[in-house]
């Protein structure tokens, strides 16, 4: 059972990315999902999360409105669309997997974590 999530790479401020988690080993569908990221020198952080059904999120609110978080239960992945990127967005970001069907911000209600993608953003 695997998580691996995709997508970072350097961007522009100002500019998108799509970051993509997926899953193997088993279906994720009856799970909430979530994503954090960990800057250098700073602890990990929530970013966004979305319920085991895709119909209920929650976002930090350093990146409410600039971020989406959503999922297709049919094919497994949870993705990450990230706009209006800032250079304080730089960080690692990591996908996970909750313990339960709904949304938590608490890193250590997640129970399954993807190795991080690096998203890197110059000003």
């Amino acid at each position: 059972v695997q998580l691996q999530a995709s997508g970072g790479g350097l961007v522009q401020a100002g500019g998108s990315l799509r970051l993509s988690c997926a899953a193997s080993g088993r279906t994720f569908s009856d799970y909430a999902m979530g994503w954090f990221r960990q800057a250098p020198g700073k602890e990990r952080e929530f970013v966004a999360a979305v319920n085991w059904l895709g119909g209920s999120t929650r976002y930090a609110d350093s990146v409410k409105g600039r971020f989406t978080i959503s999922r297709d239960n049919a094919k497994n992945p949870v993705y990450l669309q990230m706009t209006s990127l800032e250079p304080e967005d730089t960080a690692v970001y990591y996908c996970a997997r909750g313990g339960s069907r709904y949304i938590t911000e608490r890193a250590d209600d997640y129970v399954l974590w993807g190795q991080g993608t690096l998203v890197t953003v110059s000003s």
